[in-house]
């Protein structure tokens, strides 16, 4: 995959040289919890190496690796995607919006019709940012998984078509995208 390019925010494809920080990322706690695993994946370089695959993709701003996305193709042109700033100092400035908004527009362009995500219920952040850009709440799933300490955990969600897409870049702060 080409990497796509929105001023200082690019989204690439993942790479074995990104293992070492994926891996710090996943192994903290902190920046798992809202995915259920509040004590890390306790995961190695070598097995996150493993787990890279096509739609593996990190995010970088000014050339800094400051969080990864993915998507799966699902079948019947549809996707499901994920994303996490996972530098705290990035967060809640944009970016994450940013580069969800660059990724859902190259999805689109390879033609797929329908995006889906979902996230936990009490990440409020994530569902704002999902709503902001057109995202329709399609299902709750109270109390449908347990995290990694035992705690029941509950889900929104979340669906997108490109008729809804409300591209983040065309309206934002112009500093943003600078």
């Amino acid at each position: 995959m080409k990497p796509i390019q929105s001023n200082h925010v690019s989204i690439r494809q993942a790479t074995p040289a990104d293992a070492r920080q994926l891996a710090a990322w996943w192994n903290d706690g902190v920046v798992m919890a809202h995915a259920g695993f509040p004590n890390g994946l306790g995961i190695t370089e070598e097995e996150v190496i493993g787990r890279l695959g096509g739609g593996s993709l990190v995010i970088e701003e000014k050339s800094r690796l400051i969080g990864e996305c993915c998507f799966r193709d699902i079948g019947n042109r549809m996707v499901e995607v994920g994303i996490k700033i996972c530098e705290f100092d990035c967060q809640n400035r944009g970016v994450g919006r940013i580069a969800l908004s660059m990724l859902i527009r190259w999805l689109f362009d390879k033609g797929y019709i329908k995006i889906l995500t979902d996230t936990n219920l009490t990440n409020q952040r994530a569902q704002h940012v999902y709503e902001s850009l057109g995202f329709q709440k399609i299902r709750i799933n109270l109390n449908s998984w347990t995290d990694q300490i035992g705690q029941k955990q509950s889900s929104v969600d979340y669906e997108l078509t490109e008729a809804c897409f409300a591209d983040y870049r065309k309206n934002c702060d112009s500093s943003l995208l600078e």
